[in-house]
């Protein structure tokens, strides 16, 4: 019988098969999710910004650039191999539009750019995401067969 085990925000958690991982509120925020569909172990991070910049020490599970590499190793820990890793990621929309402002204040996509940019340093390929859009996504990581579940709010539901 499986759990389903949170992840609030700036947090991740690692769980081995039938376990799930859950997040919800993610609006700018990126749920990234990376397992090993042979040890059937997995993780699942709730990443806020894309980088933690000036903010060093703070808490890593919040910055994309921080998180991946405490989130691998999590999962290499329980006995994942770091070649068979693949990654799913949703989040990262526009949840507010100011016209005339500059990309900066894009975060969600910034977001998304930087968890790529992660992925492809430790060598791990993205399988699929949901990113984008002006809506806010709850998601369901089953660690165990690799679905992600994408659930949004006047868009319905989807396994990718």
């Amino acid at each position: 019988m499986s759990n389903v085990i949170s992840v609030g925000m700036a947090d991740l958690k690692t769980t081995k098969a039938p376990n799930i991982l859950m997040t919800a509120g993610l609006g700018s925020c990126i749920g990234i999710c990376v397992h090993d569909p042979i040890q059937k172990v997995g993780g699942m991070a709730h990443i806020m910004l894309p980088t933690a910049g000036s903010a060093p020490g703070g808490n890593p599970a919040k910055y994309a650039d921080t998180a991946m590499d405490l989130l691998v190793a999590e999962i290499l820990r329980l006995g994942a191999s770091k070649s068979r890793l693949r990654a799913k990621m949703a989040g990262g929309a526009q949840m507010f539009s100011f016209p005339g402002k500059p990309p900066v204040l894009k975060i969600g996509d910034r977001n998304a750019e930087q968890v790529i940019v992660e992925l492809k340093r430790l060598g791990i390929p993205l399988l699929v995401s949901d990113v984008g859009g002006s809506f806010g996504r709850t998601i369901h990581f089953d660690v165990g067969t690799g679905d992600l579940k994408v659930r949004t709010i006047n868009h319905g539901e989807k396994v990718i």
